[in-house]
């Protein structure tokens, strides 16, 4: 009965959101994300308890303030992605900016492929909108097997409708075709900060263990496709900001096993600049870090990310 109750939600909105006005739905995603936050609901309070993680000298009072801000900024990314199929090319062309935008581009052009590995950040969607129609990239990514299986088909018809290539979260057969993408010279983004799986690399992470997946580690590894970081954040404009961070290199030496822990430290530590910058616009409403998590079984696929 949730599960169907919860695909109806999203239906609907879906259905109704997107005819709203500008000022209408932004006034809608604020009062929303207002009520969710006085009610501090679980989700409210694992945002709060992470974020006195990224700003540890934060007073309690600053710390609600984030947490306020943060539910906003979540509101914000799915009245976006609600609304996202009616824009055109022209607003989705204009609605997005990022810095060192090169360092993908230039990469693609020359023929190799980039593995692109964001945080729940801003609105991704929206920044992969982008890429497949004002810069016209051909891009694939994985998505999160949901529950109720329509719910599921719901998420991969709205990105499908934006232009990427979506694949089941299904580790090795999902890997694979990643990896013919790469070779091909594709681009291949993934939402990498949190592990959903038992192969997980472990990470220092605002200065705790944390695991996050190594599948941006290896694919670069196996295809010799670019690891990008990238971080996305929202500020008091419509545009959404980004930047493509550094790439991670594939270490000359070293196992398949410590070239990839090197790489996916990389990767945290260019994530942990991001929402050290713009705390505010990480959606991180779930457990991440080791001390919080349940032990997990032994065993398990490589972890590729998701988006």
């Amino acid at each position: 009965m949730r599960e169907r109750i919860a695909d109806g939600l999203y239906g609907l909105g879906w259905a109704a959101v997107k005819r709203l006005p500008d000022p209408a739905a932004a006034a809608l995603g604020r009062r929303v994300a207002d009520t969710a936050w006085k009610r501090r609901g679980a989700g409210v309070r694992r945002l709060e308890a992470n974020l006195a993680r990224v700003v540890p000298d934060a007073s309690p009072q600053r710390l609600a303030e984030l947490s306020r801000a943060g539910m906003r900024s979540y509101l914000r990314y799915w009245m976006e992605s609600f609304r996202l199929p009616a824009w055109s090319r022209e607003r989705i062309a204009d609605s997005v900016e990022v810095t060192d935008i090169d360092r993908l581009t230039g990469t693609l052009a020359g023929g190799r492929g980039v593995v692109l590995a964001l945080p729940h950040m801003a609105n991704w969607d929206l920044a992969g909108a982008w890429a497949t129609t004002h810069l016209g990239l051909p891009l694939t990514t994985v998505a999160e097997r949901l529950k109720p299986e329509s719910l599921y088909d719901r998420f991969v018809a709205y990105r499908e409708s934006l232009g990427m290539e979506v694949l089941p979260h299904d580790g090795g057969a999902a890997f694979g075709k990643l990896a013919r993408r790469l070779r091909a010279g594709g681009l291949v983004a993934l939402v990498a900060d949190r592990d959903l799986s038992a192969s997980g690399v472990e990470v220092r992470f605002f200065g705790e263990s944390a695991r996050m997946p190594q599948g941006p580690a290896l694919l670069a590894q196996q295809t010799g496709a670019l690891l990008l970081p990238a971080s996305l954040w929202f500020d008091d404009t419509p545009v959404l900001k980004g930047r493509v961070h550094a790439p991670v290199e594939v270490p000359e030496t070293g196992t398949r096993a410590e070239k990839s822990a090197v790489m996916t430290q990389a990767v945290a530590d260019a994530f942990a600049e991001g929402i050290a910058a713009h705390p505010e616009d990480w959606h991180m409403l779930q457990r991440l870090w080791t001390a919080d998590l349940a032990p997990r079984p032994a065993g398990g696929r490589a972890e590729v990310g998701r988006a």
